[in-house]
C-alpha cells in the first residue's frame, strides 16, 4: 500500500493571473503559500481538507478541459455563496437546485472552463449523519 503523507489538485491555467484573481478574489479561497515571483509564480490555496494548486501554463485552449474532471466544494450555505458569487461576478452555470441525492448543489465554472460544484449538505443527509454513530 502506497502511504500517501498529503495531496492536492493540480491545475495548470491558460492565464495563472486571471486565475488567481478568480479563486483569490472571486472565490475568496486563503493562500496556502506561493512559490517562484512574478506572473508565472505557483499559488496553493486551501481547500477545505486539501489544496488546490495553480502552477505553469496550458497551452490548451478553455475548451479542451477534460469533461470528467470537476472540483467539488462543499460549503455551508449555497444560497449565500449564491448571492455572494453572483455579487463578484462569476458567471452561475446552474443555480442551486436540491438533487434527488439530497445534496443542495450549484454550478459554476473557473476561468478555463473547469466545472466547480459547490454542495451544501443538508443536516438530515446521511453524508451528516449516521444512525448508530
Amino acid at each position: 500500500m502506497v502511504h500517501v503523507l498529503g495531496s492536492r489538485v493540480l491545475l495548470r491555467p491558460t492565464d495563472p493571473e486571471r486565475s488567481r484573481v478568480f479563486y483569490g478574489e472571486q472565490l475568496g479561497l486563503a493562500v496556502y503559500r506561493e512559490f517562484a515571483t512574478g506572473p508565472e509564480r505557483g499559488t496553493v490555496y486551501f481547500l477545505g481538507g486539501g489544496f488546490l494548486e495553480l502552477s505553469g501554463r496550458s497551452d490548451a485552449p478553455a475548451d479542451a478541459v477534460d469533461p470528467a474532471t470537476r472540483l467539488w466544494l462543499q460549503v455551508a450555505d449555497v444560497t449565500a455563496a449564491h448571492e455572494e458569487l453572483k455579487g463578484k461576478g462569476v458567471g452561475i452555470v446552474r443555480p442551486p437546485v436540491k438533487e434527488p441525492w439530497g445534496l443542495i448543489e450549484m454550478w459554476i465554472a473557473d476561468p478555463d472552463g473547469t466545472p466547480i460544484v459547490l454542495v451544501e449538505i443538508p443536516a438530515d443527509h446521511p453524508l451528516r449523519y449516521r444512525p448508530g454513530i
